[in-house]
């Protein structure tokens, strides 16, 4: 199969022709007919997943169709369309007992565990709990922009997050993540802040529902601003972006007894970011993460899209063959592209 390779951390990848993988027992191999870029993609390319052995091929927003199942596997067959939460849970551990794949005490990542989509093919682990059947109106290039930048979102405002009809939400990055965040927040009848540094962004940002927006570079001081809209703070907030400054502002402009959520990843020199725990403590304030979605919940969400509440294709920045990933995979870093990029050509 052609895949995306790279043989050490931040090397240039190169697009090969290697081995087909073939399912365990448990699991299946799905053909890939669209899988995202994400900057999860670039944080595992830079070396900073433990769990990446090199050689290895990136990738973990995905869906497509199975093309070969192991022998145990009951609920699926050649040809069924399918998409994956980007953590596959083992269905052994307590976690996975709990209804809590999400955070399974030993998951398996397709992109970080093990070779991942931006390749023809990608195998996975325990299909028949891991693997979501896609509703047929649904296409694979939005099925896999939900990927886990749009499940993790939706996970956060949600199910962390426990927004309502009325609260204000403040979302901290409005790249992938945060955009989802901000469609999700408003669907659900909450008044949304946007915050970024890009106007491009923002626009972008109040296209999907935003009532307010931040540029972070034109304010003095972005807890300030959100409060002032706020009229005394958010009752959740969001760091989308995964930055010491954004998580800081994200817990500092809560309302007292507000939900910070934090999506980002905070990753190699950003892993221990400084935090008002004073604020916490006097403010009864609540710190979450979130962290994928069950591949369970999936039907939630899919039945708000089918409803017209979320329409998750508005995300989809552009999309690009499988050869033009690596470019934008080295450049994640650099939040050039507003919404999702999807590669659709192999």
């Amino acid at each position: 199969m052609k895949a995306v390779v790279f043989e050490s951390f931040c090397a240039p990848p190169e697009l090969k022709t290697v081995a087909d993988p073939t399912p365990q027992s448990h699991g299946a191999v799905i053909e890939v007919r669209a899988t995202g870029v994400c900057r999860s993609d670039w944080h595992g390319w830079v070396g900073h997943d433990p769990d990446i052995r090199l050689p290895h091929v990136p990738g973990h927003e995905f869906a497509g169709v199975v093309q070969a199942v192991g022998k145990d596997v009951k609920k699926w067959r050649v040809g069924d369309r399918v998409t994956v939460p980007f953590v596959a849970g083992c269905g052994l551990c307590p976690q996975c007992h709990s209804g809590n794949q999400q955070v399974c005490d030993q998951q398996s990542q397709p992109g970080f565990t093990h070779w991942g989509s931006f390749a023809e093919y990608v195998s996975i682990d325990q299909a028949d709990l891991n693997a979501v059947e896609l509703p047929e109106t649904l296409d694979f290039a939005t099925a896999a922009s939900l990927g886990c930048r749009f499940v993790t979102s939706f996970r956060a405002v949600v199910d962390q997050g426990k927004t309502s009809a009325g609260q204000w939400v403040a979302v901290h990055g409005c790249g992938g993540v945060g955009l989802s965040a901000i469609m999700i927040a408003n669907a659900i009848g909450a008044n949304v802040i946007a915050i970024d540094i890009s106007d491009d962004k923002l626009d972008m940002a109040r296209a999907l529902g935003a009532v307010a927006t931040v540029n972070a570079t034109q304010v003095d001081n972005v807890v300030q601003a959100v409060q002032e809209i706020t009229k005394g703070g958010a009752h959740v907030s969001l760091d989308a972006l995964g930055h010491p400054t954004t998580c800081f502002n994200s817990i500092g402009n809560l309302r007292k007894r507000g939900k910070h959520v934090q999506v980002g990843l905070m990753l190699g020199e950003h892993s221990t970011p400084a935090i008002p725990m004073s604020k916490v403590i006097a403010n009864e304030l609540e710190i979450l993460g979130s962290h994928g979605m069950q591949a369970h919940r999936y039907d939630a969400m899919f039945a708000m899209m089918a409803s017209g509440k979320l329409q998750p294709e508005k995300l989809i920045g552009r999309t690009i063959n499988l050869a033009q990933s690596i470019d934008a995979l080295m450049n994640m870093d650099k939040f050039e592209i507003a919404g999702v990029t999807v590669v659709t050509e192999f």
